[in-house]
């Protein structure tokens, strides 16, 4: 399993308007993703219920993970989105 641990670039965490932006470009990716706190369970990181039920705050620690094929690429892309708090998924790492 293929996995990025990074810390949430954003200041105000994985709420509203940034949880929107991650959710969207996981399924933007093509692949399944998951997303947990560092040593949570994890959840669908398409959900965007579940990654607001994560309660993630800006400098923590998150992990995403994929077994899926293409989940290295999908992954880079995720987690670069997520350490540097940007606002939409860049298109190369």
């Amino acid at each position: 399993m293929a996995e990025r641990r990074v810390n949430v670039g954003w200041a105000e965490g994985l709420h509203a308007r940034p949880a929107s932006i991650f959710v969207r470009a996981a399924m933007a990716s093509g692949v399944p993703v998951t997303i947990a706190k560092a040593d949570g369970n994890p959840v669908n990181a398409a959900s965007m219920l579940a990654v607001l039920g994560l309660g993630a705050q800006g400098g923590e620690e998150i992990v995403l993970a994929s077994d899926a094929e293409g989940a290295e690429a999908a992954l880079d892309r995720l987690a670069k989105l997520v350490a540097e708090g940007l606002e939409e998924l860049p298109e190369t790492v």
